[in-house]
């Protein structure tokens, strides 16, 4: 039998490992604010001759749009990014850029004010915090009948903050290579993976509380390992066969939905880790009361190898 429980340690030393990249990511590239966050416009524009990113970059620049930010999408189209643009600001702009480079149509167009943008921003913070009080209580109330049942919605939160940290860090670094911007799609993602995390927590929390009725002689912590075991197929399979699906969108419906896909794929990884090798584990952590030894260990892992 697999004892995940047994190297818990091991596994919050990767998770911290990855939480530390995520906050030195965020401390240097941050996160790029769509126009749905910052305010400005978004500009699709599709030429009928090809047109280099390079060359597209170039002729913004000449046209004064030197922070404009592109990007390219599968489907050929340019994505330009600019301050808010009033009508005849986009008129000049789309009347330079036939110039340089020919006919061009421009299949959406959308701008955003700063007044909008903040609201929209506010919003969408107090939309994640909801979801998390939500959650907390409800796996809270769900397991009232067991020993210490704020222990599992606690433990069910920090897995989900686990999960939204990693999310932001790698986004951060897409942004700051690729210039990925966070918009309304990418809210919407982290809000399924809270979803999507919390219900793979659940179900693993849900087999600890069925096998402690049957034995509660039985060491804490043995029954949570033989309870992980038991649904690691599921968990693992559920994974796979969703990032099937996500592929599938990615690949079929392209860049409009680019942030959504990104955010998925990283929080399914990243969740499905979480519920395994996290969530279960604290539980131990808190019940065998081993924070000051878990402290401990994190300076000297090789010389400390847990029992």
């Amino acid at each position: 039998m697999f004892d995940i429980i047994g190297k818990r340690f091991r596994f919050f030393l990767i998770s911290g490992i990855v939480i530390l990249i995520s906050i030195i990511s965020l401390l240097t590239f941050g996160l790029k604010s769509g126009i749905e966050f910052s305010s400005g416009s978004m500009l699709t524009v599709d030429f009928e001759q090809e047109v280099a990113q390079d060359e597209l970059k170039q002729e913004l620049a000449g046209l004064g749009y030197g922070n404009a930010i592109t990007q390219r999408t599968g489907a050929g189209d340019f994505l330009i990014r600019t301050g808010e643009l009033s009508a005849d600001d986009k008129a000049q702009l789309e009347a330079g850029l036939e110039a340089r480079f020919g006919d061009l149509t421009e299949p959406e167009f959308s701008s955003v004010s700063p007044m909008i943008a903040t609201e929209t921003a506010r919003t969408a913070t107090i939309a994640v915090a909801i979801a998390a009080i939500g959650i907390l209580l409800y796996v809270t109330w769900a397991f009232r009948r067991m020993p210490k049942p704020f222990h599992y919605g606690t433990c069910a939160i920090i897995a989900l903050a686990h999960d939204a940290l990693v999310a932001l860090g790698i986004f951060s670094i897409l942004g700051g290579l690729l210039n990925w911007q966070i918009n309304l799609m990418f809210i919407t993602g982290i809000l399924a993976v809270i979803g999507y995390s919390v219900n793979n927590t659940v179900v693993i929390f849900d087999r600890i509380r069925e096998n402690l009725r049957m034995d509660v002689s039985v060491d804490f912590e043995t029954i949570v390992n033989n309870s992980l075991v038991e649904t690691l197929g599921r968990s693992v399979n559920t994974s796979l066969t969703t990032l099937i699906v996500v592929l599938a969108l990615l690949f079929f419906v392209g860049a409009t939905i680019q942030n959504f896909v990104a955010v998925l794929m990283i929080g399914i990884i990243a969740g499905t880790f979480s519920s395994i090798c996290i969530a279960p584990a604290l539980l131990v952590v808190w019940d065998k009361r081993e924070w000051g030894r878990f402290i401990r260990w994190l300076p000297l892992p090789a010389a400390r190898t847990p029992k």
